[in-house]
C-alpha cells in the first residue's frame, strides 16, 4: 500500500477547506486532477474517505483517521526537506575534526566560537590523538579534515599549510640555562632530558633535530602525556623540548620556556583531507572561518604564527 505524498497532500488540503474547488485554488492545480488523486487514493486504501454532495464535502469515519496519518505523514517530509535544505547550506549538521590535542586545547576554541556564533545548529566533534590516529580518522572517513603536523607524505591525503609553531626548552625556573634569552639544542642536550612517548610528533621532530646536531641523547625519563613531562620538569628533574603550543598543556606546575636556537626548529601544522574526497558544507564553513582567522592575523600564542 504505497500512497503518495501527492495524493496525501490532495485529501488533507479537502479535507480542511470542505471543498474541491478552495482546495484545487490553494494548490494552485486543476479541480480534476485533485479529484482524481483523491479517488486514487480512496481506491488503494479500498475505503471511502470524503462523502460529496452538490454543497459539502465531509470526512467519512474512515476520513478521520486517514487526515490524523495523513497530516503526520506531510508535516513530517516538510519538516524533514526543510532539515535537509539547511545541511546542505552549511547550517546544520556535524563538523568533525580530527586534531593534536594542543590544537584543540589552544588554537580550535576561538574558531569555533566565531563559527558558532554564525551557525548555531551546527554540532562539533573534536577528535583529539597523536598524529598517527589523527591521520587514521580521516583515512577512515571518521572525521571530515585533521589538523596536524605534516608526516611522511601520502597520496591518499591532501596537506595544505595553517601555522607554524616554534619549539622552546622548558626548563625549571632555578636551571641554569633559565636565565638565557635564549638556548641552544646542543646546550638542552647537555642535560638530563625528558621526553615525550614515540609515537608523538613532538618527540619525532626532537629526535630528528638532536640527530642533525649529532647530540646523542638517552632520556632520563619518557612519558606519554605531556603534561606528565611538565611535571617533572617542575619538579627540576630535567629538561625537554616542546612547541610553543603545547606549553599550556604542562599543567600549572613552575617551569620557563626559552626560543631554541641553532637550529629553530617549527612543527609545521598543515589541514589534512583525504584526497577527492568532497567534505559536508559545514565542514567547508568551518574551514571559511579558520581561513577568515589566519587572513585576519587572529592572536595566536608567543612562538606560534600562521602559514
Amino acid at each position: 500500500m504505497d500512497a503518495t505524498l501527492r495524493q496525501l497532500s490532495a485529501f488533507a488540503a479537502v479535507a480542511r477547506a470542505a471543498s474541491f474547488t478552495a482546495a484545487a485554488a490553494e494548490l494552485h492545480v486543476s479541480q480534476s486532477s485533485l479529484s482524481r488523486a483523491v479517488a486514487d487514493l480512496e481506491r488503494l486504501l479500498g475505503t471511502q474517505l470524503l462523502e460529496r454532495d452538490t454543497r459539502n464535502v465531509q470526512l467519512t469515519a474512515a476520513g478521520v483517521e486517514a487526515l490524523r496519518i495523513a497530516d503526520q505523514i506531510v508535516n513530517a517530509h516538510r519538516a524533514g526537506m526543510k532539515e535537509l535544505q539547511r545541511f546542505l547550506l552549511g547550517e546544520s549538521g556535524t563538523v568533525a575534526v580530527a586534531t593534536l590535542p594542543s590544537v584543540a586545547a589552544v588554537l580550535l576554541p576561538q574558531v569555533i566560537s566565531g563559527f558558532r556564533r554564525q551557525r548555531p545548529q551546527v554540532a562539533m566533534r573534536i577528535m583529539d590523538g597523536l598524529e598517527r590516529s589523527v591521520l587514521d580518522r580521516v583515512l577512515a572517513g571518521d572525521a571530515d579534515f585533521a589538523i596536524t603536523t605534516f608526516g611522511e607524505p601520502s597520496g591518499q591525503l591532501e596537506h595544505r599549510p595553517l601555522a607554524r609553531d616554534r619549539f622552546v626548552a622548558v626548563l625549571p625556573p632555578e636551571h641554569t640555562l633559565a636565565g638565557q634569552k635564549e638556548v641552544s639544542w646542543e646546550e638542552l642536550a647537555g642535560h638530563p632530558y625528558l621526553a615525550v612517548g614515540r609515537d608523538s610528533s613532538v618527540r619525532r621532530l626532537a629526535d630528528a633535530t638532536f640527530a642533525q646536531i649529532d647530540a646523542r641523547i638517552a632520556p632520563a625519563a619518557e612519558a606519554g602525556n605531556v603534561a606528565t613531562v611538565g611535571g617533572l620538569v617542575a619538579a627540576g628533574l630535567g629538561v625537554s623540548a616542546m612547541p610553543a603550543l603545547v606549553l599550556p598543556l604542562l599543567g600549572s606546575g613552575p617551569f620557563v620556556s626559552r626560543p631554541l636556537v641553532r637550529p629553530v626548529v617549527h612543527r609545521r601544522l598543515d589541514v589534512v583531507m583525504r584526497t577527492r574526497r568532497t567534505v559536508p558544507l559545514a565542514a567547508h564553513r568551518f574551514l571559511e572561518t579558520l581561513d577568515a582567522l589566519r587572513d585576519e592575523g587572529g592572536q595566536l600564542p608567543e612562538g606560534v604564527s600562521w602559514a
